[in-house]
């Protein structure tokens, strides 16, 4: 099991030399709430007197500590600025972001930088001064093209929007660019995800997310669940919905290559892929996840606690955890099987091996020459399979 400590035993740490190293940007400024969101994100209201500017010159910090207490570190080859709402700070304030990485560590040639951007604060100019700026990769909230859809999840951008922000990045030059696609709200139809789907394919983008809608305790959403206001969503229905998104955008020319991400050829997200299969990051800005070596530590929450402690010359870190052998091996199986590619064969113990034999015989993964591989039936049962390879 990991073991955890305070702050002030936070080890030393070097970056493995082998798999991708990345970057991962925390903005927690929103200008509105959504109702199903549960990410460590703050209005103005809830700020208590943080602001961009603050937390820029507090990320500026941490990247410089980072630096120092990684040493040599390999090139950076993705960056992915996400929140929250990212759009919020403008192309002037992405561009300081990216300067702020350029300033303590080396981008590798050809690296894949992302932002996250909402429609509604998203323009052509803010999208020419990204290019400018370095960013390669846009990933923007759409949801749904179905008003009652955006209204259940308590969206405050019009249904067309995501799509014309989406052809804006393309005309300025981006050519990767998501479009996020959430499925399985109450009242949602299956011809509205229909609508959805085919509405983001014509953008021509070449990258799209589904996810099922989740009750997250603690928000708005869960809130309307339990007075009655609104169903909870149906696994049955989410089955059925992604089964409907999976073949759309199969016809379309998408391909699946993680359980909830469709891409074109080429158009794949570099960073979450290094995620699953294990590789390395820094996670800058208050409450981001950090996993170097075999350690792992998230910051604290709160803006102006984040900006305290580096005021202070320390990393923010809230705590932390040591990976042992037998947790980063659930972790692997737990990543790895969700991908396209699969999960080695050779990372399995013996025993896991020969569940793994029943639950080919089940039908929910393939053999395939060394690796073990999803079927389309245990993509809907993904979790269910890793339980049973672990268990």
């Amino acid at each position: 099991m990991p073991v955890t400590a305070a702050r002030a035993d936070l080890p030393a740490m070097r970056a493995r030399p082998q798999g991708p190293f990345g970057i991962y940007v925390h903005v927690p400024f929103c200008a509105t709430r959504c109702g199903y969101c549960d990410f460590n994100t703050y209005t103005a209201g809830e700020l208590g007197g943080a602001n961009p500017d603050g937390w820029l010159a507090a990320v500026r910090t941490e990247l410089r500590l980072a630096a120092g207490r990684l040493g040599v570190t390999p090139d950076v080859k993705t960056v992915f600025v996400g929140g929250g709402t990212p759009s919020l700070l403008g192309a002037a304030g992405l561009t300081a972001v990216l300067d702020a990485i350029r300033d303590n560590f080396t981008l590798a040639p050809g690296a894949e930088v992302t932002t996250e951007s909402n429609p509604e604060s998203t323009s052509p100019h803010f999208f020419a001064g990204l290019r400018t700026a370095g960013f390669t990769r846009i990933s923007l909230g759409m949801q749904s093209t179905a008003p009652h859809v955006l209204a259940a999840l308590d969206r405050v951008h019009s249904p067309g929007r995501a799509l014309d922000a989406a052809r804006e990045a393309r005309a300025e030059g981006f050519d990767h660019v998501n479009l996020d696609l959430i499925y399985g709200t109450p009242g949602e139809t299956d011809d509205d995800l229909v609508r959805s789907a085919d509405a983001a394919v014509e953008t021509g983008v070449d990258h799209i997310s589904g996810y099922a809608l989740i009750v997250e305790d603690g928000t708005a959403l869960a809130r309307r669940v339990r007075r009655g206001e609104m169903p909870a969503p149906d696994d049955d229905v989410h089955a059925r919905r992604y089964e409907l998104l999976d073949r759309r955008l199969t016809d379309a020319g998408f391909d699946w290559y993680e359980v909830s991400n469709w891409s074109r050829p080429g158009g794949q997200c570099r960073h979450n892929v290094g995620y699953w299969n294990g590789g390395q990051w820094w996670g800058a800005g208050p409450g981001a996840h950090s996993y170097v070596g075999a350690t792992r530590w998230w910051n604290v929450k709160h803006p102006n606690a984040y900006a305290d402690a580096l005021g202070e010359g320390e990393l923010p870190v809230a705590d932390f955890e040591e990976l042992d052998a037998e947790t980063a091996h659930v972790e692997d199986v737990m990543l790895q099987v969700r991908l396209r590619t699969g999960l080695p064969h050779r990372v399995l113990s013996d025993s896991e091996s020969q569940r793994a034999v029943r639950l080919v015989a089940d039908g929910l993964l393939h053999a395939r020459d060394d690796r073990l591989v999803l079927t389309d039936r245990g993509r809907l049962l993904a979790d269910a399979v890793v339980r049973e390879l672990l268990t």
